[in-house]
């Protein structure tokens, strides 16, 4: 596909916005989990209390608080409050949330900053739980003797001690002594039991300051679930924008892929047209192209959304648990592994089906164009069994690569569903040591859930990939040839006093890949106001002769001349505007009578049109139906006879009134009353221009200024009618083969 990456390059803006929105995307997805968690366990388990630094409490457990406290620290957490007295100013401001300061003094948290608040957190947690250990102790003789030992054995002291009062008047080193001796039992939980912990003593305490507990925790809930929905609406507009984008981008690639195709396919000469069959040259225009675009929008959507959910989903699992990072590990190896092995048995699958694809076409197009053939040689059965086996070819290896691709889809869900249970269980456990909180393992099975799916992702990708590589070969194959025939970097004008004399030099020719030359040092000149015919035996080189003057191939030595100009040194746009051409099978357009005349000139008058539809002997049959030159005309002119199509072929090349005329073996489909009519009235109205006649029919030659006989690609004869019968014996042959001595001496 980096044969088409050019294809890109006017889409890069939109490509680019679509790599910035698809990473905003997956980072708004990424922290839908993370919020999930918070719900979890703070909106939840621990009622709203966002962390163990409250936002206020009562001045007797601030005091507490501050006997667990380092010099430091305790310097730290009073910087952080501000003491609220009853009765004063700034008491009326917080007594309707606090009803608590009523009666008594409280602490209320400055307004703090994250960095500040998460220096405090630590600290303030392991104080709160000593604070709560120590006022357990005091209501509970069972708990103070638990808690006995040490250098200050609770469980010796008499019931009713105020402890913290003792605490106070120990000495300072005495009272670091208790405090490290609850940091070490406080160890043992864990640092995130320990702040969980102290956030259910925070709770407490909210309580008896009055607080409404209840509305804090619908308040939070509703706070996270209300920032939850702005990252989903966030997210589906990114993702809605993307598809547009992507649509955009896709649709446009493949319209310009098209585009550039048919025009290089209009360059193709005839030799390019043998490198490529029609069917072929079809399917690459549609279906190959259409396989490039629906790849791409996958590309723009997923090749860069995936990687980035499974890395950040990677990243933030190990984050919430990082003692479970081995179960992603175990499925993403799994994963990977199920992938490659789909992909190395279907790839070789996916080179074989645009062939197929070829092929049905070709059998179907060949079935089509020859059903008059067909049917009557009745093989109409054999023109079944001959498609049946194309369409099986491509049905069965479609069927195989739909076979071994629809197993990964299971594997899977399978995968995902035994690693849901496993973190489960795992997490389980995490949560009962103590290690993990509920939420967090949530949030663990989510982003897991996310980077599956991301390799689910990646792994459609990886399917449509292959096709698409071998689409993209097939297009760019057609795309960089070269054709043979090109214009000239100088080219000379055909303009000014342009007569139309055509020459042959000592032309040899031989097609592309061919052994040996078919035509042999062919020499005459054709001038204006003659007719110069070629007669001749079936194959002998008479129509590749004429299809070397509009360059349909180039010739392989000696040179063509018009007016004195080798013909390779103009432009074939400017030689082909000069040459009205009829070929030997009258070609139609789907339209109507006078679209296929303008064919030859848009400009033309209605009088010119009706002029050459008289010059071609298909006024009758056209001025009898009803619409006129408005006519239709069905597909390859299917409504139509052979020979009216023809006489159309020849309408329209007079229409154009070129100075050159070719007639391929046009006559063979003209009776022969309509084809002498056709001859006298086309030497009245083409006096001025050259004709170059190619035919089977002696009868159409014998008035000819100048006839040339071919025999297997030599020139053998040239001279009137009347020169040949006397000195070339092939011309006598197939003169004699036709007519009686008498038509041919009348």
């Amino acid at each position: 596909m980096l044969r088409l990456r050019k294809y890109l390059n006017p889409y890069m803006f939109m490509f680019t916005a679509s790599v910035i929105l698809l990473f905003i995307q997956a980072n708004l997805d990424l922290a839908l989990p993370d919020y999930l968690s918070r719900i979890v366990n703070t909106g939840i388990q621990q009622s709203g209390v966002e962390s163990p630094v409250a936002v206020a409490m009562r001045q007797e457990t601030f005091d507490h608080l501050l006997l667990f406290l380092s010099e430091e620290e305790a310097t730290a957490v009073q910087d952080a409050y501000t003491v609220v007295q009853p009765g004063t100013v700034e008491a009326a401001e917080y007594i309707g949330q606090y009803p608590y300061l009523e009666s008594q003094a409280i602490v209320v948290r400055k307004d703090l900053s994250d960095d500040e608040i998460d220096a405090l957190t630590n600290p303030m947690a392991e104080a709160l739980l000593a604070v709560s250990a120590l006022e357990q102790a005091m209501a509970d003789p069972e708990a103070a003797a638990q808690m006995g030992g040490g250098a200050f054995d609770l469980s010796r002291l008499p019931a009713g001690t105020d402890l913290f009062a003792l605490i106070d008047r120990l000495p300072a080193a005495q009272r670091a002594e208790i405090g490290e001796t609850m940091n070490e039992r406080f160890a043992a939980l864990g640092e995130t039991m320990v702040v969980q912990t102290a956030v259910v003593r925070v709770k407490t305490e909210y309580e008896a300051l009055g607080m409404n507990v209840a509305a804090l925790q619908n308040s939070y809930i509703l706070r996270v679930g209300a920032i939850m929905l702005g990252v989903t609406l966030l997210s589906a507009v990114a993702t809605i924008t993307v598809g547009y984008l992507s649509a955009r981008i896709a649709a446009g690639i493949g319209r310009d892929l098209r585009s550039d195709v048919f025009r290089k396919v209009e360059s193709f000469s005839s030799a390019e047209f043998d490198k490529f069959p029609t069917a072929s040259l079809i399917t690459r225009s549609t279906n190959d192209i259409t396989q490039l675009q629906m790849v791409t929008m996958f590309m723009v959507r997923l090749v860069f959304y995936a990687p980035i959910m499974g890395i950040g989903g990677t990243i933030r699992a190990i984050g919430k648990g990082s003692s479970m990072w081995w179960t992603i590990a175990v499925a993403v190896i799994v994963l990977v592994g199920v992938i490659a092995v789909v992909i190395s048995i279907a790839m070789p699958r996916f080179q074989v089906v645009q062939k197929l694809i070829d092929r049905i076409n070709l059998v179907a197009r060949e079935n089509l164009s020859g059903m008059m053939v067909i049917r009557a040689f009745n093989m109409q059965g054999f023109e079944e069994k001959r498609f049946d086996k194309a369409n099986q070819d491509l049905t069965d290896n479609t069927l195989f690569i739909a076979r071994i691709t629809s197993v990964m889809m299971p594997v899977m869900m399978l995968i995902l569903n035994v690693l849901s249970v496993l973190i489960i269980w795992v997490g389980a456990q995490q949560v009962a040591d103590a290690n993990m909180q509920v939420g967090d393992v949530m949030a663990f099975l989510q982003y897991a859930m996310q980077i599956v799916f991301s390799f689910l992702m990646l792994s459609m990708l990886f399917i449509i990939l292959p096709r698409a590589q071998v689409s993209a070969d097939r297009i760019a194959d057609v795309l960089e040839i070269e054709p043979i025939i090109h214009d000239p970097v100088n080219p000379q004008p055909l303009n000014g006093r342009f007569t139309g004399t055509v020459e042959f030099r000592n032309v040899s020719f031989r097609y592309p890949g061919a052994d040996a030359d078919i035509l042999h040092d062919i020499s005459f000149v054709a001038r204006p106001g003659e007719t110069t015919a070629f007669i001749g035996s079936t194959g002998s080189g008479k129509s590749t002769v004429v299809n070397l003057i509009p360059r349909f191939y180039d010739v392989t030595e000696g040179s063509i001349l018009l007016d004195g100009i080798d013909i390779r040194q103009v432009t074939q746009h400017d030689l082909r505007d000069k040459i009205g051409y009829v070929p030997q099978k009258g070609i139609l357009f789907s339209g109507t009578i006078e679209s296929n005349l303008l064919y030859a000139d848009e400009f033309a008058s209605v009088e010119d049109l009706q002029t050459a539809v008289t010059i071609a002997q298909a006024a009758d049959f056209v001025n009898s139906k009803p619409e006129g030159l408005r006519t239709e005309i069905a597909q390859g002119g299917a409504n139509v006879s052979g020979g009216q199509r023809q006489r159309l072929s020849i309408a329209r090349a007079l229409v154009k009134k070129p100075p050159v005329y070719i007639f391929d073996d046009t006559f063979s489909a003209l009776d022969f009353k309509t084809d002498a009519a056709l001859r006298r009235a086309l030497r009245q109205s083409t006096q001025d221009s050259t004709i170059l006649v190619v035919t089977q029919r002696v009868s159409t030659v014998k008035n000819a200024e100048q006839i040339i006989v071919l025999d297997q690609g030599r020139v053998v004869g040239k001279g009137t009618h009347d020169e040949l019968m006397a000195t070339c014996e092939t011309y006598q042959e197939i003169a004699l083969s036709q007519l009686s001595m008498e038509e041919l001496s009348s």
